[in-house]
């Protein structure tokens, strides 16, 4: 029996990740930098999740020099803070928006009495931004339980935030489904024992989904069906609380 579905948030509930990229370079040139974070080069950097461990990333990369200095670890910190600022102040401008779908399936999940919840490697003050900004059309206290990166230290593919969001919501795996958009997310899911299905994004094409219950282009609309990329969609167009009901029962059975 499906009781809860929990949402990863960049890529899944918006495409949040350009606004992100955006960020990161306003931040470079504000710390004179000479970096710039291309889309070819970010969505590579996607592969290392979380906003601080990125740019380590790319130090170890580009700026080993950095990393040698007794303050690398204020100075990553800084920048990542200066980041987050920036980005929030974009999803306060109106500049993203909801993935189709996402609206109308929370809506009718929250109808339906299905628990909501959110696991993400990025920052709370992100989800935050996201929350009050792209998403502020719905009720507070819409998601129940909200993981965030700055509460599971092993960032995805460790299954850490989806335990953690389990944990608080004292639900069992096989009582809840994850929705994700990216390789990355899907490990995590399946390390916790959850099903998972994916709402591939233009940053995540082409990840390995191995283990997914479907893999769609979107949640859809009843006008706007979504794509069926991989898996059985079961003849349907959009998804609905009845429809993810089959699938986590499909997949605990």
């Amino acid at each position: 029996m499906l009781e809860a579905v929990i949402f990863d948030v960049d890529g899944t509930l918006a495409n949040t990740e350009e606004a992100h990229r955006l960020a990161f370079n306003e931040t470079f040139r504000a710390f004179d930098l000479p970096w710039d974070w291309d889309p070819a080069l970010y969505r590579r950097l996607l592969a290392v999740a979380g906003g601080r461990e990125r740019i380590r990333h790319y130090c170890e990369i580009v700026s080993s020099d950095l990393l040698a200095r007794p303050n690398a670890a204020e100075t990553i910190a800084a920048l990542h803070r200066d980041k987050t600022q920036r980005y929030a102040q974009l999803v306060a401008s109106g500049a993203i928006a909801p993935r189709p779908g996402v609206m109308r399936l929370i809506g009718e999940l929250r109808a339906a009495g299905i628990r909501l919840a959110i696991a993400t490697t990025t920052s709370l003050a992100n989800v935050e931004s996201l929350l009050a900004g792209t998403l502020e059309g719905l009720p507070s206290g819409t998601f129940e339980v909200i993981g965030a990166g700055d509460h599971a230290a092993d960032k995805k593919p460790s299954p850490a935030v989806y335990r953690w969001v389990l944990d608080r919501l004292r639900l069992p795996p096989d009582r809840a489904l994850a929705i994700e958009d990216s390789g990355n997310g899907v490990r995590s899911a399946i390390g916790a024992g959850l099903p998972v299905l994916v709402t591939e994004s233009e940053w995540s094409r082409g990840d390995d989904f191995s283990g997914s219950l479907a893999v769609i282009s979107d949640l859809g609309e009843p006008d706007a069906p979504f794509r069926l990329i991989a898996g059985d969609a079961h003849g349907r167009g959009w998804v609905d609380p009845d429809l993810l009901a089959h699938w986590q029962g499909v997949a605990v059975r």
